[in-house]
């Protein structure tokens, strides 16, 4: 095997690359080269456009989001003006050049990639000498933001630049602060029980299955800023499953090993509360699972167990998902199953690394601006915190959820076996809530939507105008910015359903806690808990 597809393996298919792939594939030149006058005319129109960025006559300007150029000298001065526009003009021929190679999908995906990335680490503001805030801060400060910026380079060397200040925060302290006591505790996971808050609760739980890349606490963030919080204050009786970060000794955790875990789960909400059903919430790559568990409950006959699904940020349909999936061959998925199954898990940190060179300039390249070139510390900022604390994906898991992948087998009946069952998510008759973020780098949500088109029952799509993270952390209040947008109904496409959407100001979380009481019973006296086990968040949030 040629050393590309490894290294397309390490960095794409969550191993320990982490880096950026910067080489377009063979395919572009291909293309070109079977254009010839379409590349002509676009270069031919780049040197008009440098002419015209050369005598100040250019209109180009970055978009109005772009943070990077947000410095008034960007446009008040003749110089920078033209340094930007000239990166602009050069990247708006290297579009047109995409364009007009006419690619297929899979390499078009590809070449945007190593072509975005590239041109974003040669952005005029990642230079000191073309930027001109740090200019600013060399001439006020004397050089001093450079000299701390060496040092923080030193103390990140040779990972990532630091994205946040750890200091403020600490779990159990000021995050996942939710009263509540852990009540079971196996090899794979605690299953934590939140302590009911009001006078009456909903007789039927909610179970809240986390990615197993991540830490179960984005759910239960701060105060005023957790889902957990927030349902447990609106009379829901609520349970969270906290995933142990595996190491190379749980490397055979696999994808059925996760499923019964909140099958287990399930059971032990039920028994405690004394429901026959329980609302199963899973997040991200704990949809997926929670997918495949209920796939295998239909086949058993068993969907009574369970009273509604709710999907968040979550991809069951893995066609065309993302650019992540662009890089994806099953010569690419051997070297990476066989780099975990060697260690046993696959690194947080190449995880991170990875979803980072997805967003670079929002989860690289400003940082590298920030504390390398102006000298600053990172933010202090909870999201960013549980973000770096970052867990290890089982061997096991990996090498499944790549086939699952590389296959798209939940889309197919049958094509996939979970617990013994052949999965058919048409059979999942079940009311289903999804929630997708409109900005997702990670999820696009076209792909989330498609979740409405394969499971059974009545689905609710709810598409939050916001990112991968926070569509979850979007708490409702007077201050907040947040909207989304629901349907009466799904269309085949999401292109359909975005058509016919209407707009809601706020936060999706009360429009979600009206849907989920309108299938959690009448409300009943609160029980009284005699809390024995450990205080939340238990023990394996800790393991780093």
């Amino acid at each position: 095997m040629s050393d590309a597809p490894i290294q397309a393996a390490l960095d794409v298919m969550l191993t320990d690359g982490g880096g950026p792939h910067l080489v377009p594939p063979v395919g572009f030149a291909t293309g070109l080269a079977r254009r010839p006058h379409k590349a002509a005319r676009r270069i031919g129109g780049l040197g008009a456009e440098l002419a015209r960025v050369a005598a100040g006559r250019s209109t180009a300007a970055p978009g109005k989001r772009d943070r990077r150029y947000a410095d008034p000298a960007w446009s008040s001065s003749w110089l920078y003006r033209r340094i930007l526009q000239a990166h602009l003009a050069v990247g708006d021929a290297a579009d047109g050049l995409i364009d007009d190679a006419q690619l297929d999908w899979r390499a078009e995906r590809q070449t945007r990639f190593a072509v975005g990335n590239l041109l974003d680490a040669l952005a005029p503001s990642n230079f000191p000498l073309t930027n001109p805030a740090v200019v600013k801060a060399i001439v006020d400060q004397g050089g001093l933001n450079l000299v701390r910026g060496a040092r923080n380079f030193a103390g990140d060397f040779p990972h990532l630049p630091s994205t946040v200040d750890t200091a403020p925060f600490a779990v159990g302290e000021n995050l996942a602060v939710t009263p509540g006591h852990v009540v079971l505790r196996t090899e794979v996971f605690e299953l934590i029980r939140y302590t009911p808050q009001t006078e009456q609760v909903h007789p039927t739980p909610v179970l809240f299955a986390p990615p197993t890349i991540n830490k179960y606490y984005v759910l239960d963030l701060a105060p005023g800023r957790s889902l957990v919080e927030y349902l447990v204050g609106r009379g829901h009786q609520v349970f969270a499953i906290s995933w142990r970060n595996p190491d190379a000794e749980q490397g055979h955790f696999d994808f059925d090993t996760y499923a019964a875990a909140i099958l287990e789960a399930r059971d032990t909400a039920a028994a405690l509360t004394g429901s026959a059903a329980v609302h199963l919430n899973a997040a991200c790559s704990g949809g997926i699972l929670t997918a495949g568990l209920l796939g295998h409950l239909a086949a058993e006959g068993r969907l009574g167990e369970i009273a509604s699904v709710t999907l968040m940020v979550a991809a069951l349909d893995n066609a065309r998902a993302g650019t992540t999936s662009a890089f994806t061959s099953r010569e690419v998925a051997a070297a990476a199953v066989a780099d975990s199954a060697r260690r046993g898990y696959v690194a947080g940190e190449a995880l991170s690394g990875v979803f980072a060179w997805l967003r670079p300039n929002d989860l690289v390249w400003n940082y590298v601006v920030n504390q390398y070139l102006l000298g600053k510390q990172p933010p202090a900022f909870d999201v960013l915190f549980w973000n770096q604390d970052t867990v290890r994906l089982a061997a096991g898991l990996h090498r499944d959820f790549i086939r699952l992948a590389l296959d798209n087998a939940l889309v197919e009946p049958g094509a996939m076996q979970v617990l013994g069952s052949a999965v058919d998510l048409g059979a999942v008759d079940l009311d289903s809530y999804v929630v997708a973020g409109l900005t997702d780098h990670i999820i696009p949500w076209e792909n989330a939507y498609r979740s409405t088109q394969l499971l059974g029952g009545e689905s609710r799509f709810v598409l939050s105008t916001s990112g991968h993270i926070q569509a979850l952390v979007n708490p409702p209040g007077e201050e907040s910015r947040a909207s989304y947008r629901v349907a009466g109904e799904n269309p085949e496409t999401a292109e359909a359903w975005s058509a016919q959407a209407a707009t809601v100001p706020g936060s999706w979380w009360p429009d979600y806690d009206q849907w989920l009481a309108a299938r959690s019973g009448v409300p009943v006296a609160a029980p009284k808990i005699r809390n024995r086990g450990a205080k939340a968040p238990g023990s394996y949030v800790h393991v780093r």
